[in-house]
């Protein structure tokens, strides 16, 4: 084995996933730089080994025992490109934390990413996920990637189109999951800077201040106070965010639902078919508040399933099947997962 990689055995997770399981990695690696991959992919006995990469933990539900090499990604750094008529281009390395890069751009005076404010997880996690909120993707300022091609030993660049973006999902989750490892994203942030209030709650806080024409900054911090008004700190409540994706359905179930329940959510999208509002579903299934176990779902927000102590991954998976098969059961609607569970 590579004596420059320091590998680390039954490593306590605790402070690496957000959820807040007591898990242990069987053994452990963290990559400070982009060269210690190829070194990993070149050692007989660590390319061996089942392989988990490991960003912020924010998006992930771990078993007490995690029987594989943990891949810490720590690659650190962000900066200004450069410029055109139209854009300022700014790079972030994949282990910088996604909202520090955000208000740091921020500081820059670019807007574009404000909206994503406080969204937990690093950088290098966020095009996995397409991350979003309060309208807007990480994808619609995206310009391209670089990452580390496990199977060629090479580094390569990714453009939008090769990512093929989607709601909450990417390549990286399909064919170049296990194979692909992000090392740093850049994003084309508008040198002319335009608004977007799509959720009237944004609206309706920059009103209540009296803002009537917000900077990028106001708007980051209206939704930093939304958020943390609905959604618990990871800090304090062991938690991964929103825990299902909003089902998109077609047009006739939504009408179908829509006369039984009037006051359901639901937003039409391009191509006919409508987003529903998870939350609102697993809501009217009794779920908000309610726990199971030391598992249970947010007072505040029902798309939040928390860590009410000592819980273990198996009882998180417990509560989202019972979830998920109530929601079934009332409304015809199957919910998808967001976190990954390992």
């Amino acid at each position: 084995m590579n004596r420059t990689l320091s590998l680390q055995k039954n490593v306590p997770l605790l402070a690496l996933n957000s959820f807040g399981i007591a898990a242990m990695a069987q053994f452990f690696l963290r990559i400070e730089r982009a060269g210690q991959l190829l070194q990993l992919r070149d050692d007989a006995t660590l390319s061996a080994m089942p392989r988990l990469l490991l960003g912020g933990g924010s998006n992930l539900v771990l078993s007490d025992t995690v029987n594989a090499l943990v891949v810490q990604l720590a690659l650190m750094g962000k900066r200004v490109n450069s410029e055109d008529e139209r854009y300022v281009y700014v790079s972030a390395a994949a282990g910088e934390k996604w909202h520090e890069f955000v208000l740091w751009t921020l500081q820059q005076g670019l807007g574009g990413l404000e909206n994503l404010s406080l969204i937990p997880g690093t950088v290098g996690a966020a095009p996995i996920q397409n991350i979003g909120a309060y309208g807007v993707e990480m994808q619609d300022y995206f310009h391209h990637l670089t990452a580390f091609d496990f199977q060629t030993g090479e580094t390569v660049t990714l453009d939008k189109s090769a990512c093929r973006f989607a709601y909450r999902d990417s390549i990286f989750k399909r064919e170049y999951k296990d194979r692909m490892v992000i090392l740093e994203v850049t994003f084309a942030l508008p040198k002319t800077w335009q608004v977007r209030l799509n959720y009237g709650d944004v609206a309706q806080f920059l009103a209540t201040k009296n803002i009537v024409q917000p900077s990028p900054k106001d708007v980051s911090d209206a939704i930093i106070v939304i958020r943390q008004s609905k959604l618990p700190d990871p800090a304090v409540i062991g938690n991964a965010g929103s825990f299902f994706k909003n089902p998109i359905v077609p047009a006739v179930l939504r009408d179908r639902l829509v006369a039984s329940y009037p006051s359901m959510v639901s937003y039409v999208q391009t191509d006919g078919s409508y987003k529903l509002a998870a939350g609102w579903l697993i809501e009217q299934c009794g779920w908000k508040g309610k726990s199971l176990g030391r598992v249970g779902v947010y007072p505040k927000q029902a798309l939040v399933l928390v860590n009410l102590g000592g819980a273990t991954g198996a009882e998180v998976r417990q509560l989202a099947q019972q979830i998920r098969s109530d929601v079934r059961g009332k409304f015809g609607v199957d919910l998808e997962v967001e976190p990954v569970f390992i």
